[in-house]
């Protein structure tokens, strides 16, 4: 049985071991497949891997061979899953094994906000400090987390655990979730969308995303958050309309952003948000710690098992 990984590196760049997957079959293991090379690299496998490498249903069409694909993520809209299910292609994904690491990220992102830290190491790295008259000095305000409100919009496993952490904090909480009323912890409140963004010091975003969810953060639901308030997005880039949060940056109304992801990744050198005031983006690497990645490979092994066993899981 040959098993092909299209797009192998992001997953693991050489820091884990693929001998889960080479006891099951022969492996060939790509760094990455430009569009033009799928066809050729997947054309005698069973078993197809993929990341974010497209598997269109022209391509489906193209591999008669193929009868599993592993979604190495937990968003798998990169198969045509239809077209998949039409030619009796089992699809799976992996979901939950980044909740942790994004979650983290979350505040990494809210605490680079509050604390400006890159920027006042870099000051006294530049020699500020040595000339200061006083002895300390700060060039923005250090806000403290207690008390604030964190306003979550969708209240999945992400959402949960950042409301957890936000707990942790002394924040307040306020989750929306499509699925009015939904139980929640003691210490978070129910609430609904336009009173997420209207009431929250800071808004973090975890919802998928969906025809409902794509420009959810548009010009008018930024126009209810607070002067001085902060989005965080570490979900999907298109749930944002960029060039509305641009403007609110950029126009002061809004005290930051820290963002994970964008609307095309990599992002165009026009993108609005890249030069936008007090916006801190990373590059889509919430998911990306290494006990992560060992989380979800080891996942994506399951799967595969499960799949030859003849009981597949995860099968979206």
């Amino acid at each position: 049985m040959k098993i092909v990984i299209l797009d192998g590196r992001a997953l693991n760049p050489g820091d884990l071991s693929w001998e889960g997957l080479e006891r099951m079959g022969e492996l060939e293991v790509f760094a990455r497949t430009p569009p033009e090379k799928v066809v050729e690299r997947a054309r005698d496998a069973e078993i197809v891997l993929t990341n974010k490498t497209v598997l269109s249903r022209e391509v489906l069409e193209r591999l008669p061979k193929l009868r599993y694909i592993g979604v190495l993520a937990t968003g798998y809209n990169v198969v045509d899953v239809r077209a998949a299910r039409e030619k009796g292609i089992t699809v799976t994904n992996v979901p939950a094994y980044s909740t942790l690491s994004v979650a983290q990220l979350v505040f990494a992102h809210l605490l680079n906000l509050t604390h400006r830290v890159g920027d006042h190491a870099r000051g006294v790295r530049e020699g500020r400090w040595c000339v200061s008259e006083d002895f300390c000095y700060w060039d923005f305000p250090l806000i403290e987390l207690a008390g604030l409100t964190m306003g979550i919009v969708g209240y999945g496993r992400i959402g949960r655990k950042v409301a957890d952490i936000a707990l942790a904090f002394g924040m307040k909480v306020l989750a929306y979730k499509p699925s009015q009323p939904f139980p929640t912890p003691e210490g978070i409140e129910p609430a609904f969308l336009e009173d997420v963004f209207r009431l929250s010091d800071v808004v973090s975003i975890h919802c998928p995303l969906t025809p409902e969810t794509e420009g959810l953060v548009n010009a008018e639901r930024l126009r209810l958050m607070k002067p001085g308030a902060f989005l965080i997005n570490t979900s999907r880039g298109p749930v944002v309309d960029e060039a509305a949060l641009a403007e609110a940056l950029n126009s002061g109304r809004l005290g930051g952003a820290g963002l994970d992801v964008l609307s095309t990744e990599p992002p165009r050198p026009d993108n609005p948000l890249l030069g936008a005031k007090n916006c801190f983006i990373t590059p889509h690497i919430g998911w990306a710690t290494k006990a992560a990645r060992k989380r979800l490979l080891a996942e994506v092994v399951s799967n595969l098992e499960a799949y030859l066993a003849g009981k597949p899981r995860n099968v979206v």
